[in-house]
């Protein structure tokens, strides 16, 4: 029973589809890209400057934005032989706890994404190196050696930090003036390009809970895709030949 449903309600059938228009838009762009680097490179001896950075960058946005629609969908590939041995109810309490455990290293991986890119953004990151606002006590102090403090630190700002070649399309003025005590920046900020990383966590996270929600519900059984993804392929092939 795993896989996944077709959106059931209008806000959701528009979510559904403005991920997926998304995910086609980047793969789109780092098309067009490359292929007009290429008509420049060999046909005019030129190119764009920015153009290889640019396609990295929408690379990176595919693959992290992909990864919480990956588990929306129920497609991501993994090991079912233990699954496809044990019984239903088994098989969902191992779900369960698959799901928490990744939930876990979600918020670990949120955790990190912010801190990375908190600084170039002027922001502060967390306290504590796993679980934000605990840290470890000199004296020893605390709770097994931990203290609860605040949930930010101060962390040297780094908003000034650009990247390689990216030009800035539009708002220089307000960027400038709001994460870089108004200098000029000459290329893109980098927290522009790297915001991506939290916000993808924060989706993943999001999307673990809503699988962990729809496996207690009894709407699908595991996180990972199965072989019925197989058996649809082959049945379809199947089908066809006997059209044909």
């Amino acid at each position: 029973m795993s896989g996944a449903d077709h959106p059931k309600s209008r806000a959701g059938a528009i979510v559904h589809t403005l991920e997926e228009s998304i995910i086609a838009v980047l793969l789109g762009l780092m098309t067009v890209v490359t292929f007009i680097n290429v008509v420049m490179r060999y046909g005019f001896n030129s190119q764009l400057i920015w153009g290889l950075e640019l396609t990295l960058v929408l690379f990176a946005w595919l693959v992290l934005f992909g990864i919480s629609y990956g588990f929306k969908v129920v497609s991501h590939l993994g090991v079912d032989a233990v699954l496809n041995l044990v019984g239903p109810k088994l098989r969902k309490r191992m779900g369960i706890w698959a799901s928490l455990v990744c939930i876990f290293y979600a918020m670990l991986l949120l955790k990190g994404g912010w801190d990375y890119w908190a600084p170039f953004a002027g922001l502060d990151a967390t306290t504590g190196r796993v679980i934000p606002g605990i840290v470890r006590a000199e004296d020893g102090a605390g709770l097994f050696g931990f203290t609860f403090g605040g949930f930010f630190e101060n962390t040297r700002d780094q908003g000034w930090y650009e990247t390689e070649q990216l030009p800035i399309p539009f708002g220089q003025t307000w960027l400038e003036n709001t994460f870089n005590v108004g200098e000029p920046y000459e290329k893109m900020p980098r927290f522009i390009p790297y915001m991506i990383v939290p916000f993808a966590m924060a989706l993943m996270l999001y999307r673990l809970v809503q699988s962990l929600v729809r496996i207690l519900r009894g709407e699908i059984d595991m996180i990972i895709v199965s072989h019925e993804a197989e058996d649809a392929v082959e049945d379809a092939g199947k089908s066809l030949s006997e059209d044909t």
